[in-house]
């Protein structure tokens, strides 16, 4: 174990024995931040600031005077488990309460490495956050029985990089008594102003309702067809369509041995149904599986010598971007389709899988102008956005959860939750947390599905537990009922009319160990509030003149506190959007409403 010549002097946990109590600072005990593993070459330091009140940035120095490996190494905290009932990280997981599960790795193109500790009441105990998004990480927070602490780490170097002579790294530790969702927010605040880390713009397209033909067609696509949906979809309130999976190979067999090539072999006149989609005035987006090489794709020797791995179980082989060719024909591939089929947008799917084999070659040799693989995909999607907006400055580019994190935001604008088809509540907690970490970049739900038999009711649960992200449908609009579309017209629409407040409002995201039950948006003049557990909420002292209140929850009433307002217009609309009662009365303190399941409350002075 080697002891760090500067230690994290003066950190603070603020924490409180109560959930609404306020008990003095615990002190941290310098000692216990320690530096372990065998250095090498290198030699370490270790400086921090206080850059306010119960926040601190700490900078790790390693400096050798030869080119060497990065050495494994581990940094070391504890913290005592005082007023802390849950924890949160990017892993899309909706167990927050088991400490053994807080573990979380992270790199370019996996999760973001950032963990916070929070109490009861929602509030801030210790948020922790790498400033190296790049690199393989490993971090976490586990619950030690002997002393009831979180023994807290941050792992270094665990998948190996090329050679080096130095190596920094700032750790932000965030004690400060705010909202858990302030802290994250700020996190990615903090990401956003580092070198090499600007978020991509967001094109106003990538923030309407999609259409995707995953879970309704899966690979079995048909030009007709397609345009058929587009215009069942259109009049329900949806912009674009995206095109998943099965465009490219007549294979239908739901693996990528046939994947690479990206010849549209069953949609084959691309851009004349790129035309008609467009003369529907919707956009067009079209997904790849970025890294794959089917073994059976005709362009599959080329590349012999130049991927990662084999991905047996699908019949495909992982690229290595660290040859200039493989990225050179990935970019010209995208380039291609979107100026020759006047596409708005790709999916670009898998970017997750771009990791090196065990004992791989991580030098710069042999062809290879990277020896890190990370350092190699930054290029490639760096290079890949910087070429699509030359040719369309509103171009869309997709990423799918786990792959969301503060580089993936350069190269991409939107990010859709992990694939949950009729998972309310996993879609639900995917895209709050999505939210909490993603600023400006359009936050997709997964695509929301029912079965054509499934009550009115409960279909429009898969609806409204996304509805703080852009809705996503993947439904066969000629196999619902006329009720099912009016459903899915009435809270689209209202969707589109509050999108100011429900993508850009300041988000409240409450308890997210029980999987946020409670969830708000704060406008300027109006608070959104969905209701997915208990049927009471507390409005009083939010400050709003004007409340939506969606009932998502099991019950038929809703129990509200109320400020003092007289003249209010109350107004109830079923889950298809039926008017169900109008009223205009003075309401105060606790009121109950008879609301419908899966309906709305609106309350406006």
């Amino acid at each position: 174990m080697l002891k760090l010549p500067n230690p994290l002097n003066g950190l603070i946990l603020g924490c409180s024995l109560l959930a609404q109590a306020q008990a003095a600072p615990l002190p941290f005990n310098p000692e216990s931040l320690k530096l372990e593993g065998e250095l090498g070459s290198f030699q370490s330091s270790l400086t921090s600031e206080e850059v306010e009140p119960g926040l601190w940035i700490a900078t790790i120095d390693l400096v050798s005077e030869e080119a060497a490996q990065p050495p494994n190494f581990t940094l070391k905290w504890q913290v005592p488990s005082v007023d802390v009932h849950g924890f949160w990280t990017p892993t899309n997981s909706i167990d927050k309460v088991s400490y053994y599960k807080s573990r979380l790795t992270s790199r370019a193109a996996n999760r973001a490495p950032v963990l916070s500790l929070y109490s009861l009441a929602g509030k801030n105990r210790l948020t922790f956050a790498a400033s190296d998004a790049l690199r393989t990480l490993n971090m976490g927070a586990n619950l030690i029985e002997e002393d009831c602490e979180f023994h807290c780490y941050l792992e270094f170097f665990s998948e190996p990089e090329s050679a080096t002579k130095s190596y920094q790294a700032e750790i932000r530790f965030d004690l400060r008594e705010v909202d858990y969702s302030k802290s994250l927010g700020e996190v990615a605040t903090w990401w956003e102003q580092q070198e090499g880390y600007t978020p991509a713009e967001v094109p106003a397209a990538a923030r309407m309702p999609m259409y995707s033909t995953w879970y309704a067609f899966h690979q079995v696509l048909d030009a007709d067809t397609l345009v058929a949906e587009c215009e069942r979809a259109k009049p329900l309130g949806f912009d674009a369509i995206i095109i998943d999976d099965g465009w490219q190979t007549l294979d239908s067999q739901r693996g990528y041995a046939f994947t690479g090539d990206w010849k549209p072999e069953r949609l084959t006149d691309m851009k004349g149904l790129s035309d008609r989609i467009h003369a529907l005035d919707m956009k067009v987006l079209l997904w790849y599986s970025v890294p794959f090489v089917g073994k059976k794709a005709e362009i599959y020797e080329k590349f012999e010598g130049k991927y990662l791995r084999d991905w047996a179980g699908q019949g495909t082989s992982i690229l290595d971007p660290r040859y200039p060719e493989v990225r050179e024909y990935l970019i010209e591939t995208y380039k291609n389709a979107v100026t020759d089929w006047d596409l708005d947008g790709l999916k670009l799917d898998f970017i997750g899988t771009f990791t090196p084999a065990k004992g791989a070659d991580l030098t710069a040799e042999d062809g290879r102008d990277y020896g890190s693989v990370n350092e190699a995909l930054d290029r490639l999607m760096s290079d890949v956005m910087t070429e699509l907006k030359a040719i369309n400055p509103e171009i869309m580019i997709e990423f799918r959860q786990s792959y969301i994190g503060p580089l993936m935001r350069k190269y991409g604008n939107m990010f859709r939750a992990v694939d949950c088809p009729n998972m309310a509540v996993v879609n639900r907690s995917s895209t709050i947390e999505l939210r909490l970490l993603s600023g400006t970049t359009a936050v997709h739900s997964d695509m929301y599905l029912f079965h054509p038999k499934e009550t009115v009711e409960n279909a429009a649960q898969q609806l409204l537990n996304i509805l703080f992200s852009v809705p996503q449908l993947s439904v066969r609009l000629d196999t619902i009922s006329a009720e099912h579309r009016e459903m899915v017209a009435f809270w689209t629409g209202y969707w589109r009319a509050n999108q100011g407040i429900l993508l850009d409002g300041q988000l409240e995201a409450r308890r997210p160990h029980e999987n946020y039950p409670v969830v708000l948006a704060h406008g300027e003049e109006k608070t959104i509030a969905a209701l997915y557990a208990e049927n009471y909420l507390d409005l009083d002292e939010l400050g709003s003149r004007q409340f939506d209140v969606v009932n998502a929850t099991s019950n038929d009433t809703l129990v509200l506190k109320l400020p003092a307002m007289e003249e209010v217009t109350i107004v109830v609309h079923d889950s298809r959007g039926k008017e169900v009662s109008r009223t205009t009365q003075s309401v105060g303190g606790l009121t109950s409403f008879e609301v419908p399941r899966s309906g709305l409350l609106s309350l406006s002075k």
